[in-house]
């Protein structure tokens, strides 16, 4: 193997022959590698053990009512432009987003309630009418500041492998630096926004990347600049129809999909895969295998080992869902609505430190069928309700507890302006941290190992092993959240074809 590999700011990349390559998973990640993969001209087969495409972007069908079992919140599509863009295709051609205004709709315990708009002018006038003129000022002073941050950040440090640490250093870092990048993000959200309810609505962002913003750096701050500045969007037919829409791009350019098919096992001679095994004792060969699993999940269970940069992972928050089908429609709210409970650091806390069921709960409510009514029958709703809880190392029993902790929360979304939810429930399905876990999330966690600095960047379990197989998915480099697995199919692919190819991404650079 060259030595050049090595070198900072010089990419490694898959060794040997690249034509045939084998992908386990049809997640988002997996997906985004197999459309410029098949692009770049390689044969692929996309190996899934569930039905249909979408992995954590899945899909639950009942009675009529269409459930998202996963994110619901799509930011930056044109990080899945340009994966349609690799195959010489139009996304338009083959999904609708639309735009969702308001983005979020925040209910605080006071009962005051602010509307999130993208624009900055319309968002700087409803604080202006919420909270007060000065406050919308520093509001215009953050984005200023977000903005930032992600141009600083997205090139040098998220949209890149990275194999060394090294690799950081560029005028972009010192730039990071100088703006207080590497600071404490609840802080330096203070230093802009002094109400306590801008400073939440612009900080809970940092519990995707499994923090509390008195923990979190900075420059996690970038994912409220993803979220809430950016734009929010929603796909006609639901999130599911982004990995549908992706698979069906991707078949219609020659990549192989095998549904309902469980790989067991990589099959290794020395440090180079030959290819996978199924669970039926088929073997399918490979010059490159790329796994889409949870990582941790794929390093133990499909090449049996566990390096000690993984053993020693620490994990985000898990969530309990509550996908409800109902007869009952809510005027008040919007299609994502936050509810904020009077307590914040407090609830941090709890689902870190003690690794205990928040007292004082904060709740998602996303309502699908007020952006696409064919998502439940003629006059229904659908309901997609997530209450963040500690992961399974806290030792909660889901088991034992799952009965009293949903009458908890009809209990706790009755008491919040959704009058009779329980009565109007006609459909339900539940999903745990222990369900998450039996889906093949280490330690039951979607949101993946937390983004503390040391599980950051090149810290961050790397996208390679081996000669040939290559990581993608949120437990690799960049992380967790739809745009960053859609960068981590990209990533993927660049290990296997070089980073220089336009066949891998054509939009983005």
């Amino acid at each position: 193997m060259s030595l050049t590999r090595w070198l900072p700011g010089t990419m490694r990349t898959v060794s040997g022959p690249t034509d045939n390559v084998v992908i386990v998973g049809a997640g988002l990640a997996g997906l985004s590698a197999a459309m410029r993969l098949a692009g770049a001209g390689r044969k692929v087969t996309v190996i899934e053990k569930e039905s249909i495409p979408g992995g954590r972007a899945g899909r639950i069908s009942d009675s009529g009512y269409e459930f998202d079992n996963g994110p619901t919140v799509l930011t930056m599509p044109d990080l899945i432009a340009d994966a349609f863009d690799c195959l010489g295709e139009n996304m338009s051609d083959w999904l609708t987003l639309k735009p969702v205004d308001p983005l979020y709709r925040a209910f605080y315990h006071d009962d005051s309630v602010l509307n999130v708009y993208a624009n900055v002018d319309q968002m700087a006038q409803e604080i202006t009418e919420v909270i007060g003129a000065d406050e919308a000022a520093g509001f215009r002073k953050y984005v200023d500041f977000v903005s930032k941050l992600y141009k600083y950040e997205m090139r040098n440090f998220i949209d890149r492998n990275i194999d060394s640490p090294l690799d950081l250093i560029s005028s972009d870092l010192i730039k990071l630096i100088s703006i207080g990048g590497f600071r404490k993000l609840a802080p330096k959200v203070n230093q802009y926004l002094k109400d306590d309810r801008t400073q939440r609505l612009y900080s809970f962002q940092a519990m995707y990347a499994g923090l509390s913003p008195y923990d979190a750096l900075a420059i996690y701050a970038v994912i409220a600049y993803m979220d809430s500045v950016a734009g929010v969007f929603f796909p006609v037919g639901g999130m599911n129809a982004v990995p549908q829409s992706m698979a069906a791009a991707a078949a219609a350019h020659g990549v192989t999909f095998k549904y309902d098919t469980e790989v067991t096992t990589v099959r290794m001679n020395g440090k180079r895969a030959a290819g996978v095994e199924t669970s039926t004792g088929e073997f399918i060969p490979a010059d490159v295998v790329v796994l889409n699993p949870d990582l941790p999940v794929a390093y133990r269970e499909l090449l049996d080992k566990t390096p000690l940069n993984v053993k020693r992972l620490t994990y985000s928050p898990s969530c309990y869902l509550l996908l409800a089908g109902s007869n009952k429609k809510y005027d008040h709210i919007a299609h994502h609505n936050i509810h904020f409970g009077k307590s914040w650091r407090g609830v941090f806390d709890e689902l870190i430190n003690t690794k205990q069921l928040m007292s004082d709960p904060s709740i998602l409510v996303t309502n699908p069928t007020h952006g696409d009514p064919s998502l439940a029958p003629d006059g229904k709703q659908v309901y997609y309700i997530l209450l963040p809880t500690p992961n399974m190392s806290s030792g909660i029993d889901w088991t034992e507890i799952g009965g009293k902790y949903y009458d908890e929360t009809i209990a706790t979304l009755e008491a919040r302006g959704y009058t009779d939810f329980g009565k109007s429930i006609e459909v339900q399905h539940i999903i745990t941290p222990l369900d998450w876990q039996n889906r093949g999330m280490e330690q039951g966690a979607p949101f993946a190992s937390a983004h503390s600095f040391f599980q950051t960047g090149p810290f961050r379990p790397g996208n390679m092993y081996g000669e040939n197989v290559v990581f993608t998915g949120s437990g690799t480099q960049p992380g967790v959240g739809v745009p960053m697995v859609l960068i981590s199919g990209r990533l993927a692919a660049e290990r296997i074809v070089g980073k220089d190819k336009n066949y891998v991404s054509r939009a983005m650079r």
